[in-house]
């Protein structure tokens, strides 16, 4: 599954923000999604539950690329409905887990990728970002 890459758009919603707080560039979260190592994907069951599952991505082409098995709660969810969260963070608490340096949240639709070329390329990236032989 892949997840593309639009220029974002950042928001801050006032009540839950800092007086002067800022949105995150786009820069900063690219890079965060970029360099994490643990991501967690967020997808609706067909009946409207929700569903979090930790997961490994790695990032290629403007894209954020994970992986999962047909069989898997987070596949089905997905081909019921695209529309998911994945957030990066940490596990401190130091204002809010998501703010720069510690992670990055992003809403977007997740695609299926099939051809084998870019399958290669996305099973290299994985072998060298998480040091596996």
């Amino acid at each position: 599954m892949a997840y593309k890459e639009k220029e974002p758009v950042a928001e801050l919603e006032p009540q839950f923000s800092s007086d002067g707080a800022t949105p995150t560039p786009w820069a900063v979260g690219r890079r965060n999604l970029e360099e994490a190592k643990i991501y967690w994907l967020a997808t609706v069951r067909p009946d409207g539950r929700p569903h979090v599952t930790p997961l490994l991505a790695v990032w290629l082409d403007r894209a954020l690329y994970f992986c999962t098995g047909p069989s898997e709660r987070k596949a089905k969810n997905l081909a019921h409905n695209s529309h998911c969260t994945i957030t990066t963070g940490c596990n401190v608490l130091d204002g809010l887990n998501v703010r720069v340096p510690s992670g990055t949240v992003v809403e977007g639709e997740a695609v299926r990728v099939s051809d084998e070329a870019n399958l290669q390329r996305l099973a290299n990236l994985y072998a060298s970002k998480y040091d596996w032989r």
